[in-house]
């Protein structure tokens, strides 16, 4: 299928997204407080931002590192920085002191922009660097960078670039060693954006929620991208707040969120179809989504969440339908452009409903990890195929079910356990909310199956978990031991930590 992004001499991203602006009078932005931004004023906030990084003297290829809270000024930080042709590099707000010291020791930025309360910790650090300069943003939007931009020169030109040019640099989480940094071009994103807009019918008019962090490809890329190609309104909210959410809802008609947006709402009594009567489109991704979230979704609003699958290195890859079924569990068919499929660990291909080793490739797909050529070699198939690391199956038909990362495969007594499989049983007990299914060492396996349950107190057992999985699994898939809890744990983007519950539950079945 043809790509359907436009193409121009200048493949920047921000002269893309500006040439599909509205009327410049057209709202961009509307916040809680009622304060509103229209793309005029926008464009001239980004001039001014791209203004003082010229002050600052960042450009063509220069990082730039940010750690600040969710602001508008934030955003024009973003599209200033793709103006000048500057490399944006955001960090979760979470982060500590001595993470970034990783963060910015690898990217080497020539200008770091934290908030204000942050600056006395990491003057040392950037000024170990010997070349980056330190500016501040808070969360209001307030702060140096804010006060250099205000005086700046606007500057209207923008970079020339190339696609394969970078426009970000996007550190993973770095669970299976130290954070890669995946080096995500003008190419990726805007290929990427543009199948979103196709494959999720946006037209004028069309208004999005965003309560999404910033940080991240979900609410970075995939929303605010969207949002801004369409020309549309965007709803803002710092972070998802309930009341919040659902005095906007009325006003909106797309939201994208993570699962745990769609669950607050469910647990809303006032929440219901005349609250999204004007909604044609809900996104869920970053995490998976449980069927039964879907369904009681499905049944409270008419609405069928829409699932897609993407990840940091490739932006979205696959989209359930916006027309056709969009069925719980799975995340759809390859967007327009990107090629998938599933293979064994040897590269073989998988027949259909195998499940193997998810890989892609298409122009979404980013151009390897920053100053680490031999761990980009090891991750790409001689064909070009990028290796993604998570297990899925392919239907017949071409739909997609992710069913767990590679690493967080379990080899049990030789077999092979794939935890998906398990957690989808848990899951539909009665009285159970979530689970995660993980290996730990074992002394007679290698590794033993365990799973961790978060459910209504005293409504269900250990026993009761494992004696309904016996008719189901086969005994060597069947948890030898089931802890309950109050709540998994989380990223910032919903991601339940398997690493964290390896490392907590790690001598489950230790002899001494």
């Amino acid at each position: 299928m043809t790509m359907p992004c436009p193409m121009s001499s200048n493949a920047n991203l921000y002269s893309l997204l500006k040439s599909r602006f509205p009327d410049l009078s057209t709202d961009a932005f509307e916040l809680v407080s009622g304060q509103r931004l229209t793309y005029g004023a926008l464009e001239a906030k980004v001039a001014r931002f791209a203004g003082a990084l010229k002050h600052c003297n960042i450009g063509a290829a220069d990082r730039v590192t940010v750690q600040v809270e969710k602001s508008l000024e934030n955003v024009a930080l973003y599209l200033a920085c793709l103006q000048v042709g500057a490399i944006y590099n955001p960090l979760n707000t979470a982060y500590t002191a001595a993470e970034l010291a990783y963060f910015i020791g690898d990217a080497e930025p020539k200008l770091v922009v934290c908030a204000p309360e942050k600056r006395r910790e990491l003057e040392a650090i950037v000024a170990a660097t010997g070349t980056a300069r330190l500016e501040t943003l808070d969360a209001d939007g307030a702060g140096s960078l804010a006060d250099m931009a205000s005086v700046a020169t606007p500057l209207d030109e923008i970079a020339n670039v190339g696609p394969d040019d970078l426009a970000a640099l996007l550190y993973t989480s770095g669970t299976t060693g130290r954070a890669k940094g995946a080096m995500i071009t003008h190419g990726n994103l805007s290929s990427n954006i543009a199948a979103l807009h196709q494959a999720w019918h946006f037209v004028p008019g069309d208004v999005l929620l965003h309560a999404l962090p910033i940080y991240h490809v979900h609410g970075l890329f995939v929303a605010l991208g969207t949002a801004l190609y369409n020309g549309s309104k965007i709803l803002w909210l710092q972070k998802f707040d309930i009341k919040a959410v659902l005095e906007m809802l009325p006003r909106a008609t797309v939201m994208m969120g993570v699962p745990t947006f769609y669950t607050r709402l469910l647990e809303a009594p006032e929440f219901g179809a005349e609250t999204v009567r004007h909604m044609r489109l809900f996104v869920s991704g970053s995490a998976p989504l449980l069927a039964e979230t879907h369904r009681q979704f499905y049944e409270r609003t008419g609405h069928a969440i829409l699932e897609r699958y993407g990840m940091t290195e490739t932006g979205m890859i696959t989209s359930n339908p916006y027309d056709g079924d969009r069925i719980a569990g799975t995340v759809g068919f390859p967007l327009p452009g990107i090629s998938l499929r599933a293979a064994k660990q040897d590269g073989s291909p998988c027949a259909p409903g195998e499940p193997g080793v998810i890989e892609v490739k298409g122009p979404n797909v980013f151009k390897g990890y920053w100053r680490m050529p031999e761990k980009t070699a090891e991750e790409f198939r001689a064909d070009g195929y990028f290796i993604t690391g998570d297990i899925g199956v392919i239907a017949p038909d071409g739909r997609v079910s992710i069913v767990g990362r590679a690493k967080d495969l379990i080899i049990t007594g030789g077999f092979n356990v794939y935890p998906k499989e398990i957690e989808v049983e848990i899951d539909a007990l009665d009285g159970v909310v979530e689970s995660a299914v993980v290996g730990v060492p074992h002394p007679d396996f290698g590794e033993g199956v365990i799973a961790v349950v978060a459910a209504e107190p005293g409504k269900i057992s250990e026993r009761d978990v494992i004696a309904s999985l016996e008719p189901k699994l086969a005994k060597f898939k069947l948890p030898k031991r089931v802890f309950f809890v109050d709540d998994l744990p989380r990223n910032a983007m919903g991601k339940v930590q398997k690493a964290d519950l390896r490392a907590q539950y790690a001598n489950s079945f230790s002899k001494t």
